[in-house]
């Protein structure tokens, strides 16, 4: 049983939005009118963030120029991470926003289910066991019946040959789904806010990934579409493929950055369900023109349009844009509001409007009272006349300035915060396998609607547009310029423990450090803790008082544990003085490449009173792709020194116990192979290396014969033990490593996390041992994820074991285990 960390309008309600917005180019309205013509629609399914082909969605949404999505079953929170150590939902928040940046490039829209990515499953019985396949398929219903796509494609077969359980069952709910849409007695809860919808087609976007003949088959085949994702756009001035590598690369916490390839290259897709395709176009038989909504005059003044557009002054085809849009809100038999939407943008574009709302602040606290500006900007002689601005949705509307070109019209309000956090709206109930949404309309949006809109209406003749935006925070950076955040509302304070785990291996006290932020000036309450039954705190509260926003303040107790073995959580709170009782932490996750994001989970940190002894005291960590095993070291009592290249060339290995990698470090810092003599000679004379796992398609070594890594040759494979309470099996219980300095038995492999280990050695030299052997239901043992060699004086030792994943979630057996590795030889 999989065990994770716990920490409208009709039709399709529509995720268009403009956070910061982008430059509306000629080429991009030019673009934007091309597609305005085209009604069809294709929803993409797979199962992760970075699962999605970007090639073929680049060439569905920029080169047929039907409205494109890609549903992503999970937000991969189960996954690894190259750019940091976020884990688990913050991972999956960091994915979110990755995601979301390569729809921004490749101009499609993201949806997501309430699945949780509980890491790699190898069928997809235990991929729908564990999601409660129900619920999943539920939302992929939902989506259909929201989106309305004409066509339906899956990344995967339905099948093993996806590689991933979770993979497999993407295709298979997305299959059923297909007839379920259209279903009455199908989720009829969902048809409050739907209506049934059967898509026309579904095919499976086939690979040579999958099935090297795929070429041969393909021709001639009725069953098969093949397209060109090389094509030329000139508009945009670039191809298909190198639109989609840019996509890819936003997957940076996964190392997915990707070359542009140009030139004709190929993807194919074979037949599902619904009717066939014909003559290699996935959209035949589907009237993708406005004639399908009886709007047949659409199309013509669209035609008009593009063919008077004039970049040179774009606003001439303002009057044609008007009269496109009083026909369509003229008639209810629209296809949703996203075409609405997406051309009221468009004649704002034309006519060189801008417009922006703005804090003075990124953040506010529930009851403050916030100054607003609305900034609104037209550049260009236009008869559009700025009629009123709305600051919120219930607020009265203001009337602004008259405009004048190229001159800014600046409207200021205030507004009084509601009670609502802003915390991603997926993680504010507890969740295990399927994340708890209380709201139906939520499920599939990929983040918080904004915290406060403002809403800008702007008239001409008879119509009227009210245009929404977000209320953001913009400032500049000396070095990466003009920057934009959301606004967000926080608790008036949060607090932070320093450290996820607390481990004691023995009846003393420790000091533990908490961190309490106030989110407005002069704040005030008490400190004060839940804890388990056995364990003492001293002092049991403290008095906090901060004068500035943002100011933190470090509180020290000294938490005392309970005689025997224990573990629970403490959980710190704070009493303000208007009588709230404020539970959240506070975590920002910030990369180059994303907005700031923020989570506010509970506050709190494991306790863990264990029988653990440990030889040695100093250890060096060479820094890997990012995770929180040093942290775990130093609570076991260990001095960590974490290397870098430069400490690494200068350090004397000698005064260390142990030199142990991080996680995938020979994938990561690929200067590591030249420092091989050097860390083999300090295990001659008697040191202990340690390498975590490393992916075997970047490992630094072409396999058995290669000593790039250890001192004799082994070989990594892609093999791993996913279920975490599989079975343990020692194969050579006399080993030190099992009995020294802490006798390891069966019950400390319980309560294990998602996972026992990955990337195990298949290969290795005779002059290797394996310690441990274990695998999933069905399959041949897995010997490879615990290899210790001595060489010279010392020790090398390779482990795939998930010490990254079972140390931060407090696992005892964990802790006892890497003891024993670390003190190997002592």
């Amino acid at each position: 049983m999989k065990k994770l960390l716990l920490l409208a309008l009709s039709g399709f309600i529509c995720t268009f939005t403009f956070a910061q917005q982008k430059d509306w180019t000629s080429s991009r309205i030019l673009q934007e009118l091309k597609e305005l013509k085209i009604t069809g629609s294709v929803l993409y399914i797979a199962a992760h963030p970075d699962d999605e082909n970007t090639r073929l969605i680049s060439y569905l949404e920029n080169h047929l120029q039907v409205r494109t999505a890609y549903l992503s079953l999970t937000r991969g929170d189960g996954g690894q991470n190259l750019v940091g150590n976020e884990k688990g939902a913050a991972l999956g928040i960091l994915r979110t926003q990755e995601l979301l940046g390569a729809r921004d490039i490749d101009g499609a829209e993201q949806f997501f289910t309430r699945a949780v990515d509980f890491g790699y499953s190898k069928t997809a019985d235990e991929t729908l066991e564990f999601w409660d396949k129900q619920k999943v398929l539920a939302d992929v219903v939902w989506t259909i019946r929201k989106f309305r796509p004409d066509v339906i494609i899956t990344r995967f077969p339905p099948d093993a040959r996806a590689g991933h359980g979770h993979h497999t069952a993407s295709a298979m709910l997305a299959e059923e789904a297909f007839d379920l849409a259209n279903d009455p007695t199908a989720f009829p809860e969902q048809l409050k806010h739907v209506s049934l919808w059967q898509p026309k087609r579904l095919y499976w976007n086939c690979s040579a990934w999958w099935d090297r003949d795929i070429p041969n088959k393909a021709k001639d085949n009725p069953d098969y579409v093949t397209i060109d994702y090389g094509l030329y756009n000139p508009i945009l001035g670039k191809s298909y493929s190198e639109i989609a590598a840019e996509s890819r690369s936003m997957h940076k916490s996964q190392g997915f950055g990707s070359s542009k390839s140009r030139g004709s290259q190929l993807e194919y897709m074979v037949y599902t369900k619904g009717d066939r395709a014909e003559n290699d176009d996935i959209m035949s038989g589907v009237d993708i023109s406005w004639t399908r909504y009886n709007l047949s005059e659409v199309n013509t003044l669209i035609d008009q349009a593009i063919k008077e557009f004039n970049p040179e002054k774009p606003q001439a085809i303002s009057d044609i844009l008007w009269s496109i849009r009083k026909k369509i809100t003229a008639t209810k038999n629209t296809p949703n509001n996203y075409k609405l939407l997406r051309l009221n943008e468009l004649i704002l574009a034309v006519n060189g409007i801008w417009c922006e709302a703005l804090a003075n602040d990124y953040s506010a606290i529930p009851t403050d009272k916030i100054s607003i500006s609305a900034l609104a900007l037209r550049r260009l002689e236009s008869n559009i006349l700025y009629t009123s601005v709305k600051f919120g949705k219930n607020a009265s509307a203001v009337l602004p300035e008259s405009m004048s070109t190229n001159e800014m019209v600046v409207t200021q309000d205030s507004l009084v915060i509601d009670d609502k956090i802003s915390n991603p709206y997926w993680l504010n109930n507890p969740f295990s396998t399927t994340y708890t949404v209380e709201k139906q309309e939520l499920i599939g949006l990929p983040e918080n609607k904004p915290a406060i809109q403002v809403h800008f209406t702007f008239a001409y003749k008879d119509q009227s547009l009210t245009i929404s935006r977000p209320l953001q925070y913009r400032w500049s950076d000396r070095v990466k310029g003009e920057l934009y955040r959301d606004f967000v509302v926080l608790p008036e304070a949060t607090i932070n423990a320093n450290d996820k785990v607390y481990v004691f291996s023995n009846n003393q006290p420790k000091t533990l450090t908490f961190k309490v932020r106030a989110n407005h000036t002069d704040f005030s309450g008490k400190l004060k803790f839940d804890i388990p039954n056995g364990w003492k705190v001293e002092p049991a509260e403290t008095d906090i008082a901060i004068t500035n926003k943002y100011e933190e303040k470090l509180i020290t107790i000294q938490v005392f544990p309970p005689e025997g073995a224990s573990d629970g959580y403490i959980k710190p709170f704070i009493e303000s003085i208007n009588g709230k009782k404020l539970t959240n932490s506070y975590i920002e996750i910030d990369y180059n490449h994303i907005q700031p994001q923020i989570m506010l989970p509970l506050a709190e940190a494991r306790l863990v009173k264990l029988d653990i002894n440990k030889k040695g005291s100093k250890v060096a960590y060479i820094i890997g792709a990012g995770d929180e095993v040093p942290a775990a070291l130093e609570q076991m009592g260990y001095t960590v020194d974490m290397l870098d290249e430069d400490g690494l060339a200068a350090s004397d290995l000698k005064q260390y116990d142990a030199v142990i990698a991080g996680i995938r470090a020979y994938n990561t810092q690929k200067y590591l192979p030249n420092y091989y003599d050097k860390l083999m000679e300090y295990v001659k004379q008697g040191g202990n290396y340690i390498v975590q796992y490393n992916t075997s398609s970047q490992f630094f070594s072409d396999g058995v014969g290669n000593k790039l890594v250890g001192p004799y040759p082994f070989k990594l494979s892609r093999d791993r033990v996913t279920e975490e309470d599989s079975e343990v099996k020692f194969i050579d219980p006399e080993h030190p490593i099992l009995n020294s300095p802490n006798k390891i038995t069966q019950a400390d492999f319980n309560g294990w996390v998602q996972e026992r280990g990955l990337y195990y050695a298949n290969q290795w030299d005779e002059q290797y041992t394996p310690i441990i052997s274990w695998n999933d239901k069905g399959e041949t043992s897995k010997n490879g994820g615990l290899l210790v060699t001595n060489y010279g004086e010392g020790s090398f030792i390779y482990t795939g074991i998930s010490f990254f994943r079972e140390l931060p979630a407090g696992v005892p057996g964990a802790f006892r285990l890497l003891a024993n590795i670390v003190s190997y030889g002592k």
